[in-house]
């Protein structure tokens, strides 16, 4: 199956592994929570899917690769012990806890979270000592005589053999007490998270017309040439970096990332032509409004290829205005949601009892339509001094949101929930929170006051979402110019209907506001159906061949 497949699969086991039943106890004992070993080749993303896993779960994560551990590490050190056994006292050998085992207690202390999952990447690649204790760990859930604890979930990844000479087979017994998942590359899986990670478009845009060179393994003479989806990752970031610097990524650079020199070479020729087109076809201007009567008269005459990526190159500029979009909406969202919080507290305070329908209005959206953080505990009405300034209750009761924010943000990422998206919104969202709380603070505002102050705060930021939605739809439409101008209903609007609907910020923004033409072309277009012939097309065209 497909790293998204094996992803859900995943979710599903830690699920029904963790319901309880009306006694609290967990439904399938311990003893029969197979762990999970996850199989496939190197690269593909099986250790990046436990960190959305243990986000979306709301899990702790132990991660460990363990052929860089010892006997020692993964089971403890001996020391010795007296024990009496029929009257004799002797000296007994015993271990200290497990590194391993160790670092799942000390998770749980960090995060405060008693369940979650341990991970460990390159099971079966460790080396003969270790072998033993690794298939004790599979079939018995223990490191030496340290058990995993209850509530933890054990996930495994290992490498075929024909991926790794040192790989050792697991054994009938092994198997046969394990959940075994066996995944492979899939591009098209694999765009969905390259879109979210913002993986460089050129290189989407190269996979894309190339998708054989997503994933390659060949043995030669020379040895093995390898192309991984780690690979194009790590490659996309040192593009980015490569670019803030002006300097330019070339095949000697690629081949460090892409050990298949063929396929190096044929993306560096590729990502010098994407530089270029995004320069000479100025796509900046186009998504601006302007579209020079040149560059129609160029493409009209361009070849297939060329003009497939300048459809990328509109795709990207997009793509960043969607994503600038979704993360602004999110950071209003969450805002209205803690000004609602900080409402019913400043509500409780005064009168001791729930809010009425009136005091909610002018904070945004309706309340009822947006989840609500949990309430704040109310504070005793008092003031304390900030310097000269009185520092009234609203500063504190805002203080007080904001650290609960903050507390369960550094709570998730102590917990190994290490998500770029959230942790990027909730640093806004607790700047302009610390920025408010400031303001309050040197304001010495009362309740009435300090909520005009807010509401006032928060319209600015409202305003901020709507006008970021609305460049985000006047770009589309500028795009929509171009491509009706340049294309008309032709493969290359197929392709472009066809990636607003998979890049998942596009799409968010197409489920959230109307845009007549896409669904216009998207109905009419049929694209879900050519996209194959078209596909096909672009599989057949190779300008450059790899031999």
């Amino acid at each position: 199956m497909n790293i998204k497949r094996a992803r859900q699969e995943i979710i599903n086991t830690i699920r029904a592994y963790l319901a309880k039943d009306e006694d609290g106890e967990y439904r399938i004992p311990s003893i029969r929570q197979r762990p999970v070993l996850l199989m496939g080749p190197p690269g593909i993303g099986k250790t990046q899917i436990m960190e959305q896993i243990a986000g979306e779960c709301d899990l702790a994560l132990v991660a460990y690769t363990i052929t860089h551990h010892t006997r020692q590490s993964a089971i403890g050190l001996p020391f010795i012990v007296q024990k009496e056994y029929g009257g004799v006292e002797r000296s007994v050998t015993e271990y200290t806890m497990s590194e391993i085992i160790a670092s799942v207690y000390d998770r749980m202390e960090a995060s405060g979270k008693r369940e979650g999952i341990l991970f460990i990447d390159e099971i079966n690649c460790v080396s003969e000592t270790l072998a033993p204790t690794m298939l004790q760990f599979l079939q018995g859930k223990t490191f030496g005589n340290q058990a995993v604890p209850k509530g933890w979930i054990i996930v495994a990844a290992g490498n075929p053999q024909e991926y790794n000479r040192s790989v050792r087979e697991f054994d009938v017994v092994t198997l046969d007490r394990v959940k075994v998942i066996q995944v492979e590359p899939d591009f098209a899986v694999w765009k969905e998270y390259a879109y979210q990670a913002g993986i460089h478009p050129g290189i989407i845009s190269y996979l894309d017309l190339r998708r054989d060179q997503f994933y390659r393994m060949e043995t030669t003479v020379d040895g093995k040439n390898f192309v991984t989806a780690r690979g194009w990752q790590d490659l996309s970031e040192l593009i980015y970096a490569y670019e803030r610097m002006g300097l330019t990524v070339d095949r000697e650079v690629a081949v460090q990332y892409l050990q298949y020199p063929a396929v190096a070479k044929d993306f560096a020729n590729y990502l010098e032509l994407f530089t270029r087109y995004r320069s000479d076809y100025q796509i900046e201007e186009i998504l601006s409004g302007t579209i020079r009567p040149g560059i129609l008269n160029r493409l009209k005459f361009a070849p297939f290829d060329e003009r497939a990526q300048v459809v990328s190159l509109v795709l990207a500029g997009l793509s960043e205005t969607f994503r600038q979009a979704r993360e602004t909406d999110r950071c209003t969202q969450e805002l209205y949601t803690l000004l609602m919080s900080y409402r019913e507290a400043a509500a409780e305070t005064k009168t001791g009892g729930e809010m009425s329908p009136a005091e909610t209005d002018g904070a945004g959206t309706d309340a009822a339509e947006t989840d609500r953080a949990e309430t704040v505990a109310a504070i005793p009405d008092r003031a304390w001094m900030d310097g000269t300034k009185a520092v009234r209750q609203p500063a504190i009761r805002l203080q007080a949101l904001a650290d609960q924010k903050r507390e369960a943000e550094e709570n998730r990422v102590r917990a190994g929930q290490n998500d770029r998206a959230r942790i990027r919104s909730a640093r806004k969202v607790l700047e302009t929170l610390d920025l408010w709380v400031r303001e309050l603070q040197l304001s010495g505002a009362e309740e009435e006051a300090a909520w005009a102050y807010l509401k006032e705060r928060f319209g600015e930021k409202e305003e901020e979402r709507v006008q970021t939605l609305e460049k985000a739809q006047e770009r589309l439409e500028y795009a929509f110019d171009f491509m009706e101008a340049a294309y008309g209903e032709s493969q290359e609007m197929v392709l472009f209907i066809t990636e607003l609907s998979v890049n998942p910020d596009s799409a968010w923004y197409l489920r959230e506001n109307d845009c007549p033409r896409y669904f216009m072309y998207n109905k009419s277009l049929l694209f879900e159906g050519r996209d194959a012939g078209i596909r096909k097309e672009l599989d057949a065209i190779r300008d450059l061949q790899i031999t």
